[in-house]
């Protein structure tokens, strides 16, 4: 019989430990006297109830190894069950959401997606505001460790490939998992400490410092205006493209360089290519801007390369409404947010490093048909290929695009136009934020959607954020099976 214990051990803590987060915000709400105080206490007297009732139930299975399937389980389970009950405080709130609308803000904040249905943000507490950008830093988080533990270890999506840079953890998940976790920690708490201060330098308010600083970090992007970005001064677009940029790199490339080896940080390959891919795109868009409006100056440059970096990082500031800018800009910002920073890093989407081995790939392929009988080997920063870690690639391109075909086919069903059904399934794949179209725009929200597209994309952000793999082969046969 399957033993669950393991896993409701591991989701119970982590929810217990969620209940006791939701207390910060509470002492801020009462040192502003807000009513919304009462409502984080209720949200974590619950919380911290059920999951300390899990964990203690549980705890007669705990061990130091998980399996295979524990490994998986345990992964959905914790992205699963934190977002129901981080959507408490919104439910219970009293901004009048349903449970839809909150399970929804809170899936989007912990899959760091930034897509957002809430209204009128800047009226909301202290407490919410801060409550929504701790969601998306400790999905941040999560993010880098599930990808640099769990996600080679499992072969997912080709991520096997920095099985030795994430420790060589197959087999010791839990221990090993421990001493990454605190090694990285270290660095994304540093990282958005520096954020805050530089956030408070260019003129944002504490509080405003604070959940921007959380929500960069995560690359996640919300933000406490209903505006995003567009209610900041131009200081704040360039701390937050820097910090952006800083996130979107490996974290294990910032541990090293810590530890005295800067090496690995200036001659990683997915680095380089990420950072000429940003220069490249921010130029042409500027390009583009200059042909359209006649325009090029320090702000047109500032708001493109902004723009290109929230979006292509999957954090999903806006900082104008780029939709305005003609057809160009429209189709370029759907598709760089198709692409992603750096493998271990915060943000999402397909990842560089996996375009570097298709393209590899697509080389080799090439030169055999020119030269049929030389020998052509792709490869990755000088090493070889392994065929696993190519076919984990192949598939991990080809069941994306299928999954976003599929999700929009499901979001065209419930009566959303074609616009809006294939970029929302796009962003909420990719963990964006910000789709296309007037409604799910830059300039919009997803409030208006209706109740079964907000549940459709929910799924797809949560599906999206684990690789998808994770989730599909839990719902196969052969799984329950091994």
């Amino acid at each position: 019989m399957f033993d669950f214990r393991p896993v409701g051990y591991v989701v119970g803590l982590l929810v217990l430990c969620l209940g006791l987060a939701m207390f910060i915000p509470l002492g801020l709400d009462m040192y502003f006297n807000d009513d919304q105080w009462f409502v984080f206490l209720e949200s974590a007297l619950m919380t911290c109830t059920i999951g300390g009732l899990v964990a203690l139930a549980s705890s007669s299975g705990v061990r130091d190894r998980l399996s295979i399937q524990q490994t998986f389980l345990l992964i959905t389970g914790v992205w699963l069950a934190l977002p129901f009950f981080g959507a408490l405080p919104f439910y219970f709130g009293p901004s009048g959401v349903s449970f839809v609308d909150a399970f929804f803000e809170s899936m989007s904040g912990l899959t760091t997606t930034g897509s957002t249905i809430l209204v009128d943000i800047e009226g909301l507490s202290g407490g919410v505001k801060l409550w929504r950008g701790m969601l998306q830093w400790f999905g941040g988080i999560g993010i880098v460790v599930m990808a640099m533990v769990f996600l080679p270890a499992l072969r997912i999506g080709g991520m096997q490939i920095f099985r030795s840079e994430g420790f060589d953890t197959f087999g010791k998940i839990l221990p090993r998992a421990g001493q990454i976790a605190q090694s990285i920690s270290t660095i994304y708490v540093a990282l958005t400490i520096m954020c805050a201060l530089a956030y408070l330098a260019s003129g944002m308010t504490t509080l405003d410092a604070v959940v921007h600083s959380f929500t960069t970090i995560a690359t996640g992007g919300f933000s406490n205006s209903d505006s995003s970005f567009l209610t900041y001064g131009a200081g704040a677009e360039y701390v937050g493209g820097i910090f952006m940029i800083l996130a979107a790199l490996p974290f294990v490339r910032y541990v090293q360089f810590v530890s005295g080896n800067a090496k690995p940080l200036f001659l990683d390959s997915q680095i380089k290519l990420f950072l000429l891919t940003v220069l490249t795109l921010g130029v042409v868009l500027s390009i583009w801007y200059l042909l359209q409006f006649n325009e090029l100056g320090e702000e047109t440059l500032r708001k493109s390369f902004f723009n290109i970096i929230s979006i292509i990082t999957g954090t999903g500031y806006v900082s104008a409404d780029y939709t305005l800018w003609g057809s160009f800009s429209i189709a370029l910002f759907f598709f760089i947010g198709l692409i992603g920073g750096c493998a271990g890093s915060t943000s999402c989407s397909i990842k560089i490093f996996r375009f570097q081995l298709l393209f590899s790939s697509i080389k080799s392929q090439i030169q055999r048909i020119h030269s049929p009988h030389g020998i052509f080997t792709p490869r990755y920063e000088g090493r070889v290929i392994a065929e696993d870690v190519l076919s984990s690639v192949v598939s991990f391109f080809i069941i994306f695009i299928v999954s976003i075909g599929v999700f929009s086919i499901f979001l065209g069903l419930t009566g959303l136009d074609f616009i809006t059904s294939i970029s929302g399934a796009a962003t909420a794949f990719a963990n964006v934020g910000p789709g296309l179209g007037a409604e799910i725009g830059p300039s919009g929200n997803f409030s208006g959607l209706n109740d079964i597209a907000k549940w459709v994309l929910a799924a797809a952000m949560l599906i999206g954020r684990l690789e998808l793999l994770v989730i599909y082969a839990i719902l196969t046969v052969n799984f329950w099976k091994g």
